[in-house]
């Protein structure tokens, strides 16, 4: 059966072989680590792991409220991964949650990890609501930000990424 996970606007329909959940509502991120060793801990939108590859996937869509924030988008992004892969790892040993602790182990003991940027942004650029993020300049950014991590991190929206990832995205 396939995990149906909703952010936002966006409805995220993983495969049915996949684990995937939103890790900040986890209860161990809201209650052990997110106000725990480093204050304001940021965390990734969604978690994925299938097929031994983690994926962590960040959200954004501005197609109807523009970017407000003054950090980097890049910077962000690699931030929650950092942050939420710090999260992981203590988790796998000190979630309360049986369930989250295992999913967490899934996470960090995966062979590769993936990092997605998913962004919707208006279709038709206008002054009001301007295309304000180039999808390959991210990319590049990212790919430098978080080559330890994954060398090949994948920025898109739901037509350029369909069909390429194990989730559809409605």
């Amino acid at each position: 059966m396939s995990t149906i996970i909703s952010e936002g606007a966006l409805t995220f329909t993983f495969e049915a072989d996949a684990k995937a959940g939103k890790y900040d509502d986890w209860s161990f991120y809201r209650n052990q680590f997110q106000q725990g060793c480093f204050k304001d801990n940021k965390a990734v939108d969604l978690l994925c792991e299938l097929n031994r590859s983690a994926w962590l996937i960040e959200v954004k869509d501005y197609r109807v409220h523009p970017r407000t924030k003054v950090v980097d988008l890049a910077d962000e992004v690699a931030i929650k991964v950092r942050d939420t892969l710090a999260g992981l790892v203590a988790a796998s040993v000190g979630a309360n949650d049986p369930v989250e602790r295992a999913f967490a182990r899934r996470m960090v003991r995966a062979q590769r990890m993936r990092v997605v940027c998913h962004i919707e942004q208006p279709a038709r650029a206008s002054r009001l609501r301007p295309r304000v993020i180039e999808p390959d300049k991210l990319k590049l950014k990212l790919r430098t930000l978080l080559k330890a991590i994954d060398v090949h991190p994948i920025v898109g929206d739901r037509a350029s990424m369909d069909g390429t990832l194990p989730w559809e995205v409605a």
